[in-house]
């Protein structure tokens, strides 16, 4: 498993793991990320249960196991965090950031240890003490309740499924040719995404956010112009349709 830092300074760094070229072929390929700080360090959709021995190797190339106290999951699906019950047994005094509406299904993957805190369908906040993250609502996007990871400091917002792409895993890390990058999004937007009006919302919400990077759960990462670039084309995207 490869593991990319994407963003770095005195206080924290977001490093980015996935890419897996040992995965089954009929398993989607997903990104996982991980942010640190000097004592703390949180996992972002620490990724389905075939991916624990791979994700567990690599986080502990970066840092040691008690510093992992939290866990984070956008929404229940099996791809995010199917992987909780291993997590379980590892990890002392974490806590697990997800959605109220979820908890009754994600105990289903086995949580015994590790502490859930409900987000409200509003978001919320948690201070890592080199960064402070803020769980921006984007509920329908495509689950029902859905949350993304803002970091002001770094100014990357990991958006979940909303700019997911379908391409091999020898695609580039950073979107270099946005035009050319829309054929491995259509498809996947247009399927997942069912609500419009869930969809304008979101990207009134995260316009007002200062975002350099913006970094899905599947495919190439956005930087610069390409973040722009992407909610022009997602705000005249019609979803909701089977194609």
């Amino acid at each position: 498993m490869r593991s990319i830092s994407i963003f770095k300074d005195d206080e924290h760094e977001w490093i980015m793991m996935g890419r897996d070229p040992e995965k089954p072929d009929q398993i989607i390929d997903t990104n996982q990320y991980m942010i640190t700080t000097p004592k703390h360090a949180i996992i972002l959709d620490p990724g389905g249960i075939e991916l624990y021995a791979p994700m567990l190797a690599a986080v502990l190339r970066h840092v040691p196991l008690e510093n992992i106290r939290y866990l984070f999951a956008s929404h229940q699906d099996p791809d995010i965090i199917s992987s909780l019950g291993l997590w379980d047994k590892t990890l002392q005094n974490a806590t697990l950031y997800a959605p109220w509406l979820w908890e009754s299904f994600i105990r289903h993957f086995g949580m015994d240890n590790i502490t859930y805190h409900s987000l409200k369908d509003e978001g919320g906040s948690l201070d890592m003490g080199g960064c402070t993250l803020q769980f921006v609502p984007a509920h329908y996007l495509h689950s029902s309740g859905n949350f993304h990871v803002y970091d002001a400091r770094a100014k990357i917002l990991m958006s979940g499924d909303v700019g997911a792409a379908l391409e091999p895993i020898s695609a580039p890390v950073f979107v270099e040719d946005f035009a050319k990058h829309v054929d491995y999004m259509r498809g996947f937007h247009q399927r997942w995404m069912p609500s419009n009006r869930a969809k304008m919302n979101w990207i009134a919400r995260v316009k007002e956010l200062d975002i350099e990077i913006m970094a899905p759960q599947h495919g190439r990462l956005f930087r610069g112009e390409a973040v722009q670039e992407f909610l022009e084309w997602f705000a005249a995207l019609d979803v909701g349709i089977a194609v």
